[in-house]
């Protein structure tokens, strides 16, 4: 890897990215090799990118059988390859190809949900707002340490059930008021000789009481306005909790393991670890991301059971899933030009057209599938569908607006007073108390808007649908103390009531029997 190596051509690299009329940069320097790199950014977003990506974009270059590192518009400075990127390794007979971790990373099958509505936008007043943010919240727990709400804890056989059988598992167990058709994937396959790593550093036991929650960080819920439909739309995103990231740190450990027993430099960061088929833990590393990513999938679909009940209860109309999609996976692909290969997705969103071969049978078998891009909650964001020059990306595209400010620059730089005007002004309610978490205020994002831009003028996808914030969701740690002490205090006041209620009544009995 080139972490911490001399590299060529690393001051200047930007002056050496050539335009190609395909609607990106095609970078060639002394440190690419015979590796294809592809910049697909607009020349303002070039410029504005950090000069360290340079040697996390080499870094992706270099994991065995590497043959395409494709870099989508929100790209920015990740650990050790950058976020919002795509490397396509070989997976062809008798190939060494890699399985990298750091495209999965700990928060296996990320990704996105979006929903919508019939109900027209202007019933979205300041107090249905108020009242589907608080429905919402007393459905689906927030903040990294929240708990499931609508399954509790359960067992590890029920796990392995629900890890192994995906969506289609849970429909059958508990039903369902979901289209199973509408989601990526009704599960990912998991070989029945695996098992979950319980234990260990990661402990992946955690995710037992946390299907259907949200998590903290930059995963939200929130409620639209589509500008095309004049409608309400509902957006979430989320992935596999603690699951996921036990399950990648108990096998960051076993690279690590791996990498000292044959003798190499040990590796620091999950983004440099990798498995290559000569792994003992190459098919177990597989296992446990269909198993994180099955996590990812069932927790967003039933995370759209909660808001749909909760936005029944505000709006009385029902919501309709449009679709639900990953965005940090690897996948077992076909590609007209490297043929059988592994699809790496770091903050990138698979983008398959209409007559790619894996949605033949499928509804989206003309059209394409949905992808699902969130700007920040104070910007626009947008369902786009694939065309297909995203042959061009590895039928991949961006996962978001990408990060512009670190969530420590943030906190610095940032006041609290005129970031919650500013949304009250705009009419974006934030949480129940219009606290705009810092470190996820719109500042911190590129404009979504330009970002699309980029996709759209190269040719890989094409706008849909535009979506406006309503009222944002963030579940931090903060929010969820908040609003836990809020239920205390409502519980407080009800048992209260109660008590006040009973003393009232038996001093009228006294009096009666007196």
């Amino acid at each position: 890897m080139a972490k911490g190596r001399a590299l060529v051509h690393e001051n200047g690299w930007k002056a050496r990215a050539v335009w190609s009329d395909d609607g990106y940069f095609r970078l060639e320097t002394g440190d690419t090799g015979d590796v294809d790199v592809r910049l697909f950014v607009t020349q303002a977003l070039l410029t504005e990118a950090e000069p360290t990506l340079y040697r996390q974009i080499i870094n992706a270059t270099r994991f065995p059988g590497t043959r395409l590192v494709a870099i989508t518009p929100d790209v920015h400075h990740g650990y050790g390859v950058p976020v919002g990127s795509v490397i396509v390794t070989d997976r062809g007979q008798g190939t060494a190809g890699a399985v990298a971790m750091g495209p999965v990373g700990f928060d296996i099958g990320c990704g996105m949900m979006s929903a919508r509505s019939l109900v027209h936008a202007e019933r979205a007043t300041p107090d249905r707002k108020l009242e589907f943010n608080r429905e919402v919240t007393k459905r689906v727990s927030l903040g990294a340490g929240g708990k499931s709400i609508k399954l509790g804890k359960v067992s590890e056989t029920e796990l392995q059930e629900l890890v192994r059988g995906g969506a289609e598992y849970y429909v059958e167990k508990y039903g369902a008021e979901f289209d199973r058709s509408r989601a990526e994937r009704h599960r990912i396959p998991v070989a029945d000789n695996w098992d979950i790593p319980w234990g260990g550093k990661g402990s992946p036991e955690r995710g037992l009481d946390q299907l259907g929650s949200l998590g903290g960080g930059n995963h939200f819920i929130e409620l639209q306005r589509c500008e095309d439909t004049g409608t309400l739309f509902v957006q979430v995103h989320t992935g596999s909790r603690g699951f996921g990231h036990g399950l990648a740190t108990n096998y960051l450990q076993k690279a690590k393991d791996e990498r000292v027993e044959r003798g190499e430099a040990d590796i620091t960061d999950i983004d440099l670890g990798y498995f290559t088929p000569g792994s003992r833990h190459f098919a177990d590393y597989l296992n446990a991301v269909a198993a994180g990513g099955n996590y990812a999938i069932l927790n967003r679909l039933i995370i759209f059971e909660q808001i749909a009940d909760a936005f029944r209860k505000v709006f009385r109309e029902d919501l309709e899933l449009v679709y639900e999609i990953s965005h940090n996976l690897v996948q077992a692909e076909d590609h007209p030009s490297y043929g059988d290969v592994w699809v790496h997705r770091k903050g990138a969103t698979r983008a398959f057209p209409g007559g790619h071969p894996a949605l033949a049978g499928t509804i989206w078998q003309d059209t394409g599938h949905p992808v699902l891009i969130p700007g920040s909650n104070r910007d626009y964001s947008y369902v786009l569908m694939p065309e297909a020059g995203a042959v061009k990306s590895g039928y991949s595209i961006n996962h978001g607006a990408g990060r512009r400010m670190s969530r420590g620059e943030a906190m610095r730089q940032l006041d609290q007073r005129k970031i919650d005007k500013q949304y009250e002004r705009d009419g974006i309610l934030v949480n129940l108390d219009g606290r705009v978490p810092l470190d996820e205020a719109a500042q911190c994002y590129k404009s979504c808007e330009e970002v699309v831009s980029a996709v759209v003028a190269a040719g890989l996808a094409r706008v849909e649908h535009t979506l406006w914030p309503l009222a944002s969701i963030k579940g931090n740690e903060e929010t969820a103390a908040r609003a836990q002490q809020r239920e205390r205090k409502g519980r407080d006041r009800s048992r209260e009531k109660q008590r006040g209620a009973e003393r009232h009544t038996a001093r009228k009995t006294k009096r009666f029997t007196l």
